[in-house]
């Protein structure tokens, strides 16, 4: 018969075999952590290259021109066209780490708490991961980023110009000439709280509708830029970026019988039958990089 998730609510004395015939399906326990995973993965939206390498490192051409090293010459008819060189950027080389934690899941507690032993068990693993992916790439763009705007007024004020503090931090990062086109406002929850409850902002909004911000609560897009409120970052202030350019997480596989569960988090379920338990296990072996730093600029005093 084939299995069904989620499955239909157990009696009490069907709920053991229910549970464990759920733990003992890799596919499917990776399908419940990719849901889970997918609700709180900022990063890998922002750092959105892919990567897959193998032997534990990752190579690449950091600040990469999108110019030749000479400019372009008037070509005589009949002439020559003038040979240029094309410079690489520095090269760059960053490490694969494994990040990930095991938790039991005992018989006792599949019979006694029945389907939510299970769940509450693989949520917080998931959150656990899901937040160190966050953390650890959110401090690497904080570390990486050098460009910076100083804040006409600071968000939480009076008076802030905060639709001007967003316009010229997108212009000082396309006035490089190096074709980035930022897409992504990444703040605070708190800074996001003083960007979304604006009166200057909130006024300019379309009124006869209940998806003003007002009613629903959500500010997701500003001067072009998506909003992306998180608490994981490593420093108060907001980030204007590029996310097509910015840079992205690589990832290796290591096998073993890991079931991928979304982007970038794995899981494994293990019957330890000498201790009557359930292992599950998730995990992370990833690295973020950054090949273009200058395609995002931080607003600082916000």
């Amino acid at each position: 018969m084939p299995y069904t998730y989620p499955p239909a609510a157990p009696t009490l004395s069907g709920d053991y075999l229910t549970v464990s015939r759920f733990l003992n399906n890799p596919a499917v326990v990776a399908r419940r952590l990719r849901t889970l995973a997918e609700q709180r993965l900022i990063a890998a939206s922002i750092l959105s290259g892919r990567e897959s390498v193998s032997g534990g490192a990752i190579g690449f051409e950091q600040n990469e021109g999108i110019y030749p090293d000479r400019p372009v010459e008037a070509v005589s008819p009949g002439g020559e066209y003038p040979l240029t060189t094309v410079t690489p950027g520095p090269t760059q080389l960053v490490k694969i780490v494994k990040w990930g934690q095991d938790t039991l899941v005992t018989d006792e507690a599949v019979t006694r708490q029945r389907m939510a032993a299970a769940e509450r068990a693989m949520l917080k693993l998931v959150n656990a991961a899901a937040k160190n992916v966050d953390s650890v790439a959110l401090s690497l763009i904080a570390s990486a980023v050098t460009q910076t705007r100083a804040a006409s007024a600071a968000w939480s004020t009076a008076s802030p110009k905060i639709l001007q503090d967003l316009m010229l931090a997108k212009a000082d990062v396309a006035a490089l000439n190096q074709g980035y086109e930022p897409d992504t406002l990444l703040v605070n929850d708190a800074t996001w709280a003083y960007l979304s409850s604006d009166p200057v902002l909130i006024s300019a909004m379309q009124r006869e509708t209940t998806s003003n911000t007002v009613y629903s609560g959500e500010f997701n897009v500003i001067a072009g830029l998506r909003v992306l409120p998180t608490p994981n970052l490593p420093a108060s202030g907001a980030w204007v970026l590029d996310s097509t350019q910015l840079g992205g997480i690589a990832t290796e596989d290591l096998q073993g019988g890991y079931q991928a569960a979304g982007d970038l988090i794995q899981s494994k379920t293990m019957r330890e039958d000498h201790n009557d338990q359930w292992r599950l296990r998730a995990r992370a072996v990833f690295v973020p990089y950054i090949t273009e730093p200058n395609a995002a600029i931080k607003i600082t005093g916000v």
